[in-house]
């Protein structure tokens, strides 16, 4: 029996990584993609660069492990701060959500004035601001924390009236600044993508960088010759602390039903 076509890594520190796979299953069918969620250490937003750094490095090694011929960073608080490390430290390639993201936003602004939402870290970590500015220099570049929404997109609170105040709340001075673009900058942000639309109008284009990191992963298969032959590809989760909430809740961001997990011990 021939060896399995290699594998793509993709890592977050829980489930909203589950986002990048959904667009990852629609841009590459045939790909064998390998999922690992840090579930035992979540949420990774409030915690240091040095921490933060050190989980990506171990989450990494766990993925390189099983053979993955690619790495998909699928966390912006990860691909903002510990990039550039892990890049370092393998030979395989290396694709954050953060560039994507910037470029897509660049290619949808027409005012020239963007939101970006996150994390602690990542807002923090200025990363989207730096990507932004390195593609177009002359941007307005508005940023805020919404820490609850991560929250909020884990219990399925997505469309209530608590949504809709925390959206209220977080969203107020986005909306006065008058940005016609806001980049989703975290990967649980999607699952709130109606209210959070809803608050700031249609004048205001909604960025999700899954899709163009699925893309990117894609272009840079084909360019390196290492997109899998066709065929049916398959998906596995692994998570580092017991798979019942994980599986309980993946469907939420995947849009399909995660019917397993493997634990693995750290």
């Amino acid at each position: 029996m021939a060896a399995r076509e290699p594998g793509i890594g993709i890592f977050d520190s829980g489930v909203g990584g589950l986002t990048v796979v959904q667009r990852m299953i629609e841009a590459l069918p045939g790909e064998h993609l390998v999922y690992l969620g840090d579930t035992a250490r979540y949420p990774y937003g409030t915690k240091s660069a040095a921490v933060v750094s050190r989980y990506t490095l171990e989450n990494a090694k766990f993925l390189l492990d099983t053979g993955v011929k690619l790495l998909v960073v699928a966390c912006n608080t990860m691909s903002a701060v510990a990039l550039d490390v892990l890049r370092a430290a393998t030979d395989v390639p290396v694709v954050g959500v953060i560039e994507p993201g910037a470029r897509a936003a660049v290619g949808t602004t027409r005012n020239r004035k963007i939101g970006v939402i996150g994390t602690e870290g990542t807002i923090a970590s200025g990363s989207y601001t730096r990507a932004l500015r390195a593609i177009d220099p002359e941007l307005e570049i508005y940023t805020r924390a919404c820490p609850l929404f991560v929250a909020l997109a884990e219990e399925g609170w997505i469309d209530n009236a608590i949504a809709e105040q925390a959206a209220a709340m977080y969203l107020a001075s986005l909306r006065q600044s008058r940005i016609d673009t806001l980049v989703l900058g975290c990967t649980h942000y999607p699952l709130l993508a109606r209210t959070i639309g809803a608050y700031l109008g249609p004048e205001v284009q909604l960025v999700d960088s899954a899709t163009e990191t699925a893309r990117e992963v894609a272009a840079l298969l084909a360019a390196r010759g290492l997109a899998a032959p066709s065929g049916p590809g398959s998906t596995s989760f692994f998570v580092t602390d017991v798979p019942d909430r994980f599986i309980r809740i993946g469907s939420r961001f995947l849009g399909s039903a995660v019917d397993s997990a493997v634990r693995i011990e750290r």
